[in-house]
C-alpha cells in the first residue's frame, strides 16, 4: 500500500504555495484560512518536514517546500487530465461559460432558445466577463473572447471577423440622403468614449476627410451607441451582427456600405490540451452552426 498524504492537504498547500497566502488560497478553495492553516500542518506533519516559513503578514516556502511543489502541482495537473480525458467520454450536461458582455446580450441571448430547442438535457451557466479565463483554477469550460487570437494556454476557434459599419434610423436617412462618405459629416456622429480612433479610421479608409471639430455625442459603449442610432439620435459604427435583430424589425439602416476593418474577431476558447466534454462539442457545433447561418444580417459591402 502506498503511502500517500490526504489530498485535501496536497490541494491545499498547492493553492497556498503558488498564491503566495493562505487567504487567498481559502478563497479559491471555498474553505476559511483556519481550514487551510490545518490542512497544511497536517500535510507537515505526515511529512515530517516543515514547508513554509511563517511570518507576521506572509509566508514563504522552505526549499523542501520548493522542491516538493514541483512535484505536486505536476502530479495535480496529471490527476485532472486523466479526470478531463475520462468524463469527456460521458454526456455530461453541464457546460459554463464566459462570455464577451456585448456577444452575449446582442448575439448570444437572443439565440440561446435555440440551444435548448436542441440540447433540452444540457444545462448552461453563462457570465459576462471581460477578463482572460484562468481555465487551470476556474470551473469555467469555455469562453468567448474578442481580440487578435495572441492568447497562450487555450484552444482557440475562429468565431467570426469584427468590422464596423456606419448605421442609422431609416427615418433620419430619408430626411437627408448620403450620396458620397464625406456626407455623413452633416450628421451628429456617436462616439465610444474608449474607442476614439474608430471613426477617423473609417473616414480614413473610404478617402474622406474626419472633421473633427464635428460636434457628437459619446457614450461608454457601443451597445449605447448602437441603441442612440436606432433612436434617430445620429450614425453610429457598430459590428452588424450585434444589431441584428434593429434591422430587422426596421430600426436601423446601413448609412454607408463601407466596413472597418479591426483585424480582431470572435474566438470560441478552452484550456490546451483539454479533451471537449459532451456538452463542449454540442455548443461548440450550435454556435458555429448559428455562425453560418446568420444569413438574415443585411449585406454592408
Amino acid at each position: 500500500m502506498q503511502r500517500l498524504p490526504p489530498l485535501n492537504s496536497l490541494r491545499s498547500f498547492e493553492a497556498a504555495a503558488r498564491l503566495g497566502s493562505f487567504q487567498q488560497a481559502a478563497r479559491e478553495l471555498f474553505v476559511t484560512p483556519s481550514a487551510i492553516s490545518h490542512q497544511i500542518k497536517t500535510l507537515e506533519s505526515f511529512l515530517e518536514v516543515a514547508l513554509f516559513i511563517r511570518q507576521t503578514r506572509r509566508i514563504e516556502l522552505t526549499s523542501a517546500g520548493k522542491d516538493y511543489l514541483k512535484t505536486i502541482q505536476k502530479a495535480l495537473n496529471d490527476i485532472d487530465k486523466a479526470t478531463q480525458k475520462l468524463t469527456a467520454n460521458h454526456n455530461s450536461g453541464e457546460l459554463t461559460l464566459a462570455v464577451a458582455p456585448a456577444f452575449l446580450t446582442r448575439w448570444v441571448l437572443p439565440r440561446i432558445s435555440r440551444f435548448y430547442e436542441q440540447h433540452p438535457n444540457i444545462e448552461l451557466d453563462i457570465s459576462a466577463s471581460v477578463d482572460r479565463v484562468d481555465f487551470s483554477h476556474s470551473n469555467t469550460d469555455m469562453a468567448v473572447y474578442f481580440g487578435d487570437g495572441r492568447w497562450d494556454d487555450v484552444e482557440l476557434l475562429h468565431l467570426k471577423d469584427v468590422a464596423l459599419v456606419p448605421v442609422c434610423s431609416p427615418e433620419l436617412l430619408a430626411e437627408r440622403p448620403i450620396h458620397q462618405p464625406s456626407d455623413l459629416t452633416a450628421f451628429t456622429l456617436l462616439h465610444v468614449m474608449e474607442r476614439p480612433d474608430e471613426w477617423p479610421a473609417w473616414f480614413e479608409a473610404a478617402g474622406a476627410v474626419f472633421q473633427e471639430s464635428r460636434k457628437g455625442q459619446h457614450f461608454s459603449s457601443g451597445l449605447l451607441t448602437a441603441q442612440a442610432a436606432a433612436r434617430g439620435l445620429g450614425i453610429a459604427l457598430t459590428d452588424l451582427s450585434l444589431v441584428s435583430e434593429e434591422f430587422q424589425n426596421g430600426q436601423l439602416v446601413v448609412a454607408w456600405p463601407l466596413q472597418l476593418e479591426l483585424g480582431k474577431a470572435l474566438y470560441l476558447v478552452y484550456q490546451k490540451d483539454r479533451p471537449m466534454s459532451f456538452a463542449m462539442r454540442q455548443f461548440h457545433d450550435w454556435i458555429m452552426a448559428e455562425m453560418a447561418a446568420d444569413a438574415a444580417l443585411p449585406d454592408a459591402e
